[in-house]
């Protein structure tokens, strides 16, 4: 697969090294003064990773109209090239989330081993209920593992069950469910019947998960259903998760609560019953607008890590995934990816420079103020320097999209892959 030279990247760390030296030792005295070794804290940002979508490589939209960008990935190895670009470059990414069956190929193993060469695992596989597909016999316009038809339940449940299977071949080893089930008008639908019937659904789904393997769930407020869905809140995927078993975690995306929610809280309360399958990364203003992660609401992610971080500082036990998922109207989708990479990169080691122990006896104290001041500090101080040296150490690019722009990487693909004509109506 095409990547982008390392001769480009190195010389783009050239003009930058220097300075990224002594803004690192700089920012290590400043840290040393607060009891924290900057060591430590770039060790375990280096050692974090977030998964990249494979849609989120393309061109998004809304409801309204699509405009296609330059060098649009055609197939599921283009994507896996685009995805192998950001890695070689963020260094923050090291493994891709399909989407069945918008991601189907004809050898799996031929896919696995494209992945393996652009340095990339595969992360959870995602099915696909909400829409229908070619040659579908049964559709989903009211609804898949709840519908009230059988068959129609009989085969969304086994389209998930198909995608375990491909994700048994590629390695991965969690499956996300999102349905978008639900219901347009009050009175078209018996709630009851409805969850009922989901997780009738869902129970042939988490049988048949390997015995390594975990089953996300993942709600939605709104959204294709506009007056209620089925897994609408946290609370129904909890409920849910809890019928099915300890394989079933429930998955929070930042984009999926109604305004105002206190995301940071419903994250502390599934750490504390062991039900937090992990996260989906983006930023949103009025609704679910996968924009790039941290754009709008920067305080809310660190908030998030935070609880992360309180929890691993305590010795909670619980096992997160991270994922990006956004969609990539105006910009190009390699940039917002990089961009959104390391912003999550640079929540997570914001929130590990925290006093935890004054943040401890603060709120034990039930100082408000000392308490909020400490997570300010944390939040406020410029951790570039820790982001530049985790990147520069591991063959990355000090400034991603800086390099990536140098290398003329969309240029060339805007040449190889043909483009898509005119504008286009909702997303695809």
């Amino acid at each position: 697969m095409s990547s982008i030279d390392t001769g480009v990247i190195d010389a783009h760390n050239d003009t930058l090294r220097r300075h990224v030296h002594h803004d690192y030792e700089h920012l290590g005295e400043q840290l040393a003064r607060r009891g924290i070794d900057i060591e430590t804290v770039r060790s375990q940002v280096a050692a974090f990773g977030v998964a990249i979508p494979s849609w989120g490589v393309g061109t998004g939209g809304t409801r309204f109209a699509r405009f296609p960008g330059r060098g649009e990935p055609r197939h599921v190895f283009d994507k896996l090239q685009d995805c192998g670009v950001i890695q070689q470059l963020a260094r923050a990414t090291p493994t891709v989330s399909l989407h069945i069956p918008w991601d189907k190929c004809s050898d799996w193993s031929e896919l696995r081993q494209a992945a393996a060469a652009a340095g990339l695992g595969f992360d959870a596989m995602n099915s696909n209920t909400f829409s229908d597909q070619k040659g579908q016999t049964h559709s989903y316009k009211y609804g898949s593992l709840s519908h009230t038809d059988a068959a129609t339940r009989a085969q969304a449940v086994a389209h998930n069950l198909d995608c375990i299977e491909i994700g048994r071949q590629l390695g991965s080893k969690a499956l996300t469910v999102w349905v978008g089930d639900g219901s347009n008008f009050p009175g078209q639908q018996h709630f009851r019947r409805a969850f009922d019937r989901y997780l009738d659904s869902a129970r042939q789904i988490y049988a048949a998960l390997p015995g390594d393997w975990r089953m996300f769930l993942e709600h939605k407020i709104a959204e294709p259903a506009f007056y209620s869905t089925v897994i609408q809140d946290w609370g129904s995927s909890f409920l849910a998760a809890q019928a099915l078993g300890p394989q079933a975690q429930c998955l929070v995306d930042l984009g999926h609560h109604a305004p105002n929610v206190n995301i940071e809280l419903i994250v502390a309360r599934l750490i504390a019953a062991g039900k937090l399958a992990g996260f989906h990364f983006n930023d949103s203003k009025y609704g679910d607008d996968d924009l790039d992660a941290g754009s709008v609401s920067p305080y809310r992610l660190f908030l998030v890590f935070n609880e992360l971080v309180s929890a691993a500082h305590e010795g909670v036990s619980y096992d997160p995934t991270y994922m990006l998922d956004q969609s990539h109207n105006v910009t190009d989708p390699i940039e917002s990816l990089m961009t959104s990479a390391v912003q999550v990169q640079r929540s997570l080691a914001q929130a590990l420079i925290v006093d935890r122990t004054a943040l401890d006896a603060a709120q034990d104290t039930n100082d408000a103020m000392t308490a909020t001041h400490l997570l300010k500090q944390g939040f406020q101080t410029d951790v570039t320097p820790i982001l530049q040296r985790v990147r520069l150490d591991a063959g990355g690019a000090i400034d991603p999209v800086g390099a990536y722009r140098t290398s003329g990487y969309r240029q060339r693909m805007a040449e190889q892959r043909p483009a898509v004509v005119g504008g286009s109506g909702g997303i695809v």
